[in-house]
């Protein structure tokens, strides 16, 4: 535990140096979110914090978790291509543009691609009925995979809408996953865990309400990769009913906040993934229209967060 404690103060410490760095350097290239009329700020915001935390969280990964499994360095690719895909997408935004979605969605899928080849994958599930591991077909192992990882990249860069909220919903979920790694003695998943716990924190130091920096897409899509990362290669290797409700009930909220209302877009006719102003949003959004102010929504969504995954940890110490 002391080595956990050690990779969580040191990848901390860092990034709290990291964040002042990053913002000055966004200002000064005017990297920034300009208000507009659906962005409530009054003056330009740095987009630095996606960049900041992949440093913060590489620097901790090649440290501390590549020493126990050399396998996983194929996940900083994958994450660097998703933070550079990110960084483009930021960088037309602070200019007025507008980046393609089918150019992001093939980089996300090559990302994907790229920690399945290098064995982060789902590979099959326990029968219970046969005391036996059933081994998927290989071309369902990576369909599952691949679709598993771009959809929570997409699920945290949709819940980024509000000061904080995006980077708790992160936090807590990697805690979980640490928790769980310990429990099931997996020190790869745990030191993984725990230095992503240390970058987010260090950044919502800087992101909760009034928040002083953006993650923007880049932040957002690095939170949903390295959490699909370390459930793969954590709880969802184990393969049981138990640990596949794990992640699921983790992530519960931008999960089917997302999937509720991508269908809901689809069965009106409206693009799944271009933002709207009715009332087919996200529950962020929903909560603000009721009148509620946005700090008040990002706790409230926070602690229903936090109850989701004690229920998970509880079920995985029950069953």
């Amino acid at each position: 535990m002391i080595q956990y404690l050690i990779a969580f103060a040191a990848v901390f410490v860092l990034m709290i140096v990291l964040m002042p760095l990053f913002t000055r350097l966004a200002h000064r290239l005017d990297f920034t979110d300009k208000p507009t009329g659906r962005k409530k700020h009054s003056e330009p915001m740095p987009l630095s914090g996606g960049i900041a935390m992949f440093v913060a969280f590489a620097v901790g990964f090649l440290i501390f978790v590549l020493r126990v499994d050399t396998e996983l360095a194929a996940v900083l690719g994958g994450a660097a291509l998703i933070v550079a895909v990110g960084l483009v997408d930021d960088y037309a935004k602070s200019k007025g543009r507008e980046f393609p979605v089918w150019p992001r969605l093939l980089v996300h899928f090559c990302a994907a691609a790229l920690a399945f080849v290098y064995g982060v994958r789902f590979t099959g599930f326990f029968n219970f009925f046969t005391d036996s591991y059933v081994y998927l077909p290989m071309w369902l192992q990576f369909v599952l995979t691949v679709l598993w990882i771009m959809g929570l990249v997409t699920v945290f860069n949709f819940m980024d809408g509000l000061d904080g909220l995006s980077g708790l919903l992160a936090l807590v979920a990697g805690s979980t996953f640490f928790v769980v790694a310990v429990y099931m003695n997996q020190p790869e998943s745990a030191f993984m865990s725990v230095i992503f716990v240390a970058a987010v924190s260090g950044f919502l130091r800087f992101n909760l309400p009034p928040a002083k920096v953006y993650m923007g897409d880049s932040g957002a899509y690095l939170l949903g990769y390295i959490l699909a990362v370390i459930s793969l290669h954590g709880a969802f290797k184990q393969a049981t009913i138990v640990s596949l409700a794990i992640p699921m009930l983790a992530m519960g909220v931008p999960i089917f906040d997302s999937v509720l209302v991508v269908v809901r877009r689809i069965l009106a006719k409206k693009p799944a993934y271009v933002a709207d102003s009715s009332n087919i949003t996200h529950i962020h959004f929903r909560l603000l229209k009721g009148g509620m102010k946005p700090a008040h929504a990002v706790m409230m969504i926070f602690l229903f967060s936090v109850c989701l995954n004690l229920a998970s940890i509880i079920l995985m110490i029950v069953f």
